[in-house]
């Protein structure tokens, strides 16, 4: 297959190049660099089977010089920093919304095959009952949310009026090596990251928030399921997570002990007001049409992410 990844240096594009790639198939890794980094698929850029792309899916030029006969496009490109929404919404809307768009317009125009655009669970909202199905009420209250409801709507307007086969993809919180260490959504990477530099894990609110993790390499394996699937399993949106949820108090004490930093305190501050309370995913549409079953247990992922920030984070973000 022929494959444009948008966001293909990023923490999930850069391990969905990976794999395609070494699959054989032929990978355009789209990106201009405002959240990815080329330290991510450094060891890809010889191979003859991939080729970089350093541009933005805003621009309409772009699109004058992508090939025209792709088999798939995995679209991740997105502005997906809450607090970045809040503070500049317009920049958001206009990558996530009016981006998206873009691309399906190219993929409508040439014919893509298969279209999987990466949602988010983020598009929910708090919880209003758990686990949380597909059904659940779209019911974000910020920009960062709102763009990607948007977003995820676009692409099933696409389906029903098009019939473009777009499947949407609403992982719930990705971990795992590779991901940035800043901003709302890495909450891992930062507490290990201060616990290393000896400072401790800040927390706002009282921790008692709930989130499911679900570690990266299962993620590549949920895309990969779909992407290979003959039928649209996503039409309408499909969860993949770990199927279990964890509080972020318990988080932090796990990265405390993993750093073997036992004696460190968590220190509380005040809770972001626009914060999501409560994520826990209902999998049970993925289990039942791709066979999806999480293979990465919590901790084991955790421990190993710890270990790779002590010790292989500095050598070009190699996992």
């Amino acid at each position: 297959m022929k494959i444009l990844i948008t966001g293909g240096a990023g923490f999930l594009g850069s391990y969905l190049c990976e794999k395609y790639v070494n699959d054989g198939h032929v990978v355009y890794a789209l990106d201009n660099l405002m959240n990815g980094n080329l330290n991510n698929i450094r060891i890809l850029l010889h191979k003859k089977n991939f080729k970089f792309l350093h541009d933005d899916i805003r621009r309409d030029e772009l699109y004058q010089k992508l090939p025209t006969d792709l088999d798939a496009i995995l679209h991740l490109a997105a502005q997906i920093h809450v607090d970045r929404s809040v503070v500049n919404p317009a920049e958001t809307f206009k990558i996530n919304v009016e981006g998206t768009l873009k691309v399906l317009e190219f993929a409508r125009m040439n014919d893509v095959k298969k279209v999987l655009y990466a949602s988010t669970s983020e598009v929910y909202g708090t919880a209003k009952y758990t686990p949380m199905n597909e059904n659940h009420p779209l019911l974000a209250s910020h920009p960062y949310g709102v763009s990607k409801i948007a977003a995820d709507r676009l692409c099933y307007t696409y389906n029903e009026t098009y019939d473009l086969g777009v499947d949407i993809i609403r992982c719930f919180n990705l971990f795992g090596p590779r991901q940035k260490d800043t901003g709302y959504g890495g909450v891992i990477a930062i507490f290990i990251n201060r616990v290393l530099q000896n400072k401790p894990p800040i927390i706002y609110g009282d921790g008692t928030q709930t989130r499911d993790y679900m570690y990266v390499r299962d993620a590549v394996i949920a895309y990969d399921k779909v992407l290979m699937s003959d039928n649209n399993p996503g039409r309408n949106g499909i969860n993949f997570g770990s199927g279990t949820e964890i509080s972020i108090n318990e988080i932090a004490e796990l990265v405390i002990k993993y750093a073997a930093q036992k004696d460190m305190k968590i220190i509380y501050v005040e809770p972001r007001p626009i914060e999501v309370q409560r994520l826990f995913a209902d999998i049970s549409m993925a289990r039942k049409l791709l066979g999806f079953k999480p293979q990465f247990d919590f901790r084991k992922g955790l421990s190993t992410l710890v270990d790779w920030y002590t010790n292989y984070k500095s050598e070009l973000w190699m996992y």
